[in-house]
């Protein structure tokens, strides 16, 4: 570390005290917080620096907004110790005055580094939730040592500027290589802010407590609604389980959010009021993930799968939420506008995933992959050697073409911005142009089953018939009063939301 980085480390110690101890008095918080909001909406939405759709911007605006009444709320109710608060605004802020130049990436890539990873790095789960979408994995032993995934994650951080890492799996806190568990690991990365997926059940006192002391992960407990829907799934007693887990964490102060698996038969449960006040009320959980069932797991059917009207009504119920209700809560399919549409394939400010045997893949939610981590370093290669692969480049062209960057009357319809799920006749093409291999057996039936194939293609147009109006007439049709004569005449994408 230079003079200059000394100095940088100096002030950042003695600034995250003092802001620390404002954060810790409730007046002053709220006067910073209020201020913080005004600025976000203008560098957001008045700024808009990458001249964005406005009502995209303000989409944004609203989710980030939220995330501070969200902090405000637990730091009110004590669900925040003081060693977590002043990890997370450590980590923070060291990302702001540390944090890495990013220009060398640009000029070598062409375009600025994803914001993070996902990493699941060990198969094994104390739970066989039906149509998991690990599949049938689950059970079996299969994981990355410890040095890999420490080398991993130094490599994104360093090469990235990257300080936030997902964990999935399995169950992380099942993982153990080398001697070491998922909060060793955390601990060595402690520059880092982890969100740890995770069924709950082993989350005893005795790692809230090392999460607490740690002050950098977060912990996305999975629930499927209340008792009876949780345990259908997960296993008798499982959600007792999870409640004692929430507990916990609200006694040792760590922040907690859920992770939602929606499906047409639970789909208005949660987002219901009733759920939606035990959860972010009484339990204190901070944030929502809302992750519409995938049909790629174990047992894949279509079945499942939320139809298209009620994925719309999921939709307009998630924004009343965050309009009017203040939570923060991410759908990750219907909420594509908060993050300028699909982030997968290591697009910028977004990331890919690493599974247990060291796959690369597009996403979580993609079961498909060319190139394996572990080979990619056996042959000299690093973490940036993934982006150019063939077939996350061939992702990342569709995800330009669709309206990533676009101009901001062409932005395809960002509440349909899934290759698999929403644009899968597409996406089947690039599968088969890159010689994608499927990871697992259920995802090599997928691919060669035609009816699922066609029946999944269908569910994207059905959902895009029915979302395209909203995108044209709240998205685009505002960008469009603002084109001259000339530029409307020569648009011939207007009118044309969904790409």
């Amino acid at each position: 570390m230079d003079l200059t980085q000394k100095r940088k480390a100096v002030f950042l110690a003695t600034f995250t005290g003092l802001l620390n101890a404002a954060m810790a008095n409730d007046a002053i918080r709220g006067m910073i917080l209020k201020k913080t909001g005004k600025k976000i909406y203008e560098l957001f939405v008045e700024i808009n620096p990458l001249k964005r759709p406005r009502k995209v911007q303000e989409d944004k605006y609203l989710v980030t907004r939220n995330l501070l009444y969200a902090v405000d709320k637990a730091l009110k109710n004590k669900n925040i110790s003081p060693r977590v608060r002043k990890g997370l605004l450590k980590v923070l802020l060291g990302n702001i005055f540390l944090g890495v130049e990013f220009q060398k990436f640009g000029q070598e890539h062409g375009f600025n580094p994803p914001g993070f990873l996902t990493i699941s790095p060990g198969a094994a789960c104390n739970l066989h939730c039906d149509q998991c979408y690990a599949g049938n994995l689950t059970q079996s032993q299969d994981k990355l040592e410890f040095d890999l995934v420490d080398q991993i994650i130094a490599d994104k951080t360093r090469n990235w500027g990257s300080f936030f890492t997902v964990i999935s799996g399995g169950e992380p806190f099942m993982w153990k290589s080398q001697g070491k568990d998922i909060l060793d690991l955390t601990e060595k990365h402690n520059d880092n802010y982890f969100l740890i997926f995770t069924n709950g059940t082993l989350i005893d006192m005795k790692r809230a407590e090392r999460m607490a002391n740690q002050g950098n992960v977060t912990p996305a407990i999975s629930v499927e609604g209340f008792e009876e829907e949780t345990d259908k799934r997960r296993g008798k007693g499982v959600y007792k389980r999870i409640l004692q887990a929430m507990e916990n964490l609200r006694e040792v102060g760590v922040p907690f959010g859920i992770s939602l698996t929606a499906t047409k038969d639970n789909a208005e449960l949660l987002l219901s009021d009733e759920f939606i006040d035990f959860y972010f009320n009484q339990q204190g959980t901070i944030y929502g993930w809302i992750f519409q069932y995938m049909p790629i797991g174990c047992k894949f059917t279509l079945d499942l799968l939320i139809t298209p009207e009620q994925r719309l009504n999921m939709y307009l119920r998630e924004r009343e939420l965050i309009e009017k209700h203040k939570l923060f809560i991410a759908d990750f399919w219907n909420s594509g506008s908060i993050s300028d549409g699909c982030l997968c394939a290591g697009r910028t400010g977004g990331y890919f995933y690493i599974d247990w045997n060291g796959n690369v893949m597009p996403c979580v939610f993609t079961p498909y992959s060319t190139h394996n981590i572990k080979e990619i370093y056996s042959n000299g290669g690093n973490i940036d050697t993934v982006l150019d692969t063939p077939f996350l480049k061939a992702v990342r062209k569709w995800q330009t073409e669709y309206g990533y960057m676009q101009p901001s009357h062409q932005v395809g319809n960002e509440i349909v911005p899934c290759p698999i799920r929403d644009h899968h006749r597409r996406f089947f093409q690039i599968v088969k142009e890159n010689q994608a291999k499927p990871v697992n057996a259920e995802a090599a039936e997928a691919l060669e089953a035609a009816d699922f194939v066609e029946d999944l293609c269908r569910y994207g147009e059905k959902v895009a018939k029915l979302t395209d109006p909203i995108w044209d007439r709240e998205y685009l049709e505002p960008e469009r009063k603002g084109l001259s004569k000339s530029e409307r005449a020569q648009d011939k994408s207007i009118g044309k939301a969904s790409g």
